[in-house]
């Protein structure tokens, strides 16, 4: 597990990035933790390539993560960027990602939903998007909801939604990475959505609330600048 404080280290000191009161989200999402026992599903916004890791990094440090590996998320990342070859995917899989296919085949993404299900039934933490793809507005898009993060909600009863707002100065839209130095700010919002209907209207019910409140959560972010 060695790659964990490898990518702390390459996000602080090669790209120089920081993050707003680290310390008060950190202790949040510990509370979160310890409060809660079972699954847990972390939403978040998503404008890079390395969102899923500026989000780990915001909750955890490396040595919490490492004293406490089932509180890192794995995460559902885009197969063609980081796990194209064998090599890539053995190596994804060890920092806890379940590589997925975009716009594949049905039964492709549901094998990797129901693993990616699997794991956060046993405790874990699990991180998703639930817009499809990066805001190509540097918006949080409601409209853009992906009904497979409400499948997920509906397959863990009672799995609550912690929602991550993360925001750098200079990011005012998609981009593959965030500038050198970015400072973020991060917001945190548990949540636990719940719909009347089944299938997938249930599903994208659920997805439009979560990112209904990603998006107030971004009013704010806004608002108080």
């Amino acid at each position: 597990m060695v790659w964990i404080p490898a990518a702390a280290f390459l996000l602080r000191f090669r790209a120089g990035y920081t993050i707003e009161a680290v310390d008060r989200a950190r202790r949040e999402y510990r509370r979160i933790r310890t409060e809660r026992r079972g699954p847990l599903l972390i939403c978040a916004n998503h404008l890079t390539l390395i969102d899923s890791a500026i989000v780990a990094w915001a909750l955890g440090s490396p040595g919490w993560y490492l004293a406490h590996y089932s509180s890192l998320p794995w995460n559902v990342p885009e197969r063609r960027n980081f796990a194209a070859t064998l090599l890539q995917r053995a190596g994804a899989y060890l920092m806890k990602c379940l590589p997925i296919t975009r716009g594949g085949s049905r039964s492709d993404v549901a094998r990797v939903l129901a693993e990616f299900t699997h794991v956060l039934s046993r405790g874990d933490v699990g991180l998703v998007f639930p817009e499809a793809g990066r805001s190509r507005t540097g918006r949080v898009q409601v409209d853009d909801a992906a009904p497979g993060v409400g499948r997920v909600v509906r397959s863990l009863r009672g799995c609550p939604v912690l929602c991550v707002y993360v925001r750098g100065r200079h990011q005012t839209t998609f981009t593959d990475y965030p500038v050198p130095g970015e400072r973020f700010r991060v917001a945190l919002s548990l949540i636990s959505p719940t719909s009347e209907h089944g299938g997938l209207r249930g599903s994208r019910d659920i997805s439009r609330q979560i990112l209904s409140e990603l998006a107030a959560m971004e009013r704010r972010y806004f608002d108080a600048r």
